[in-house]
């Protein structure tokens, strides 16, 4: 597991607490994330806890848990630059009957939102962000074994030194408890394409 005093908070929440063990975030209403496309709206409050590096080939993965009831309440795996160029993959409740798995890349101030629908009971989920250089390979399991690639993204402006992490919102009138445990970072586990 990554150090948790080498990480940063961005927006630190008015609650949380980190251990040895992880980290518990406590949502706060009307934060998001989230640049123009679709309807003009922009975002950009949520809390991300995130730490550094040069290194151009690595996995993170971490588990999160929560209890989300709310539209769009969301918890995941986050690579925020800047205001206008960041990746994040989480699930956003909707209704009782599903939650939306998803993920958002933002280049130059332009978000888009991919996304398949799960059963609202799921309450855990794994996430695991690749690097190969500026080109980037998000996956989810349910069981932190079995990994399913989301999608594979080029960041423009991620070719550099790039900081990643976790983060936890709730757009709406909300507030919930997230969860993130069992954080590693490794070698790539997203291998070349032959």
């Amino acid at each position: 597991m990554p150090n948790l005093s080498d990480f940063e908070w961005i927006r630190p929440p008015e609650k949380y607490n980190i251990t040895k063990d992880g980290v518990e975030i406590s949502t706060e209403p009307n934060t998001d994330l989230w640049q123009r496309t679709y309807y003009g709206f922009r975002n950009d409050n949520a809390p991300v806890l995130q730490i550094s590096s040069k290194e151009k080939y690595f996995s993170f993965t971490v588990k999160t848990q929560f209890d989300s009831k709310r539209r769009f309440d969301q918890c995941g795996i986050v690579m925020y630059l800047d205001s206008e160029n960041w990746l994040k993959a989480s699930i956003e409740y909707e209704n009782e009957n599903i939650q939306r798995l998803g993920s958002v890349v933002t280049n130059h101030g332009y978000s888009d939102w991919a996304t398949t629908d799960i059963d609202a009971k799921i309450k855990a989920m794994w996430y695991r962000l690749s690097r190969r250089d500026s080109d980037y390979c998000i996956e989810c399991s349910y069981d932190g074994v079995d990994f399913k690639q989301m999608r594979i993204c080029h960041m423009w402006e991620g070719g550099g030194e790039i900081r990643f992490g976790i983060y936890a919102c709730s757009p709406e009138q909300s507030s919930f408890v997230a969860v993130f445990t069992e954080m590693e970072l490794t070698d790539c586990k997203w291998l070349a394409h032959k």
